[in-house]
């Protein structure tokens, strides 16, 4: 699975947000400065090809799906960052959160508690 540009990703956010849509349905949702319609076009366009998206023919016109599951993503997404900056190592990332974002004893037993109902 291919890494997404930033402005992909927020169109990828907004199809798995909305589930379908058409074109003239993403821009309102994407952050601003809202992109012209010729550009949102052209990138649905390279999603889909890149097998983010797929579309459905209404007409005269294309209503788009995502083909790839946001969790999907988010593994993949998740699998670079940890390798790319934590050496593979999950504990090196939880930590450097901890530190970080300077979480408090009971966010990091919250943390704790969700790695324990997920391990049963």
């Amino acid at each position: 699975m291919q890494k997404l540009a930033k402005r992909e990703e927020q169109i990828m956010q907004v199809f798995w947000n909305l589930e379908k849509a058409f074109i003239k349905e993403i821009i309102p949702e994407l952050p601003d400065p809202k992109p012209h319609y010729n550009s949102v076009a052209t990138m649905v366009k390279i999603l889909e090809d890149k097998g983010f998206l797929a579309h459905e023919a209404i007409g005269n016109i294309f209503c788009y799906y995502p083909v790839i599951a946001r969790d999907d993503y988010q593994k993949h997404a998740m699998k670079d960052i940890v390798s790319q900056y934590f050496n593979n190592s999950y504990p090196s990332m939880l930590a450097y959160f901890a530190k970080q974002e300077k979480m408090s004893e009971s966010e990091l037993n919250e943390i704790i508690e969700i790695i324990k109902s997920t391990k049963k």
